[in-house]
């Protein structure tokens, strides 16, 4: 069995890899961590940097900061339980895509991810990270809440997505009909 774990550094990733640790304790683990292409080639667009830059010191620096980023996840791993490899992406077309991408590639049997990463603006407009792995995996998906998001319970998270009417001062959610 191959575990492919997603890792960006964030809190959510990092539950992730100390719960399948305990859960899949000794299994084979890839700490998958991913850069995105597109997104700087996108910054540099609404910069005005439409011309042809020369980006190949700024490409190796971000492969070089993902690939430490994907070798800390994988000592986490390790630390945690799983006999964990680093493995460093950049994005064939989204961060999700390169994910199943690999899982496909190393035959995973189980992906693991967490609930949020460091997706910021983009994975609002797109949808999350997480979520677009589970629907086009394929293959089993584990996601991880954060430590908060288990503490909280279903209700209170329930509460915290209902949509609310602005103005209103009570404590229950008013849900959209």
């Amino acid at each position: 069995m191959t575990i492919l774990v997603a890792y960006d550094g964030s809190d959510d990733s990092k539950a992730a890899i100390t719960y399948a640790g305990h859960l899949l304790r000794g299994q084979q683990a890839v700490v998958l961590s991913v850069w995105e292409r597109l997104a700087l080639a996108s910054i540099r667009g609404s910069a005005g940097l439409i011309a042809p830059v020369d980006t190949t010191a700024e490409d190796e620096a971000i492969e070089a900061a993902t690939k430490e980023l994907a070798e800390q996840g994988a000592r986490l791993a390790r630390e945690a339980g799983l006999e964990a490899t680093a493995r460093w992406e950049p994005d064939s077309m989204a961060v999700w895509s390169t994910i199943v991408d690999v899982a496909g590639e190393i035959d995973a049997s189980l992906i693991v991810t967490g609930t949020r990463g460091l997706g910021g603006v983009r994975s609002l407009l797109l949808g999350s990270t997480s979520d677009r792995v589970l629907h086009h995996a394929g293959r089993p998906v584990l996601i991880v809440p954060s430590k908060e998001d288990a503490q909280a319970g279903p209700a209170r998270r329930q509460r915290e997505r209902a949509p609310r009417l602005p103005g209103l001062s009570s404590r229950r959610p008013c849900r959209a009909q």
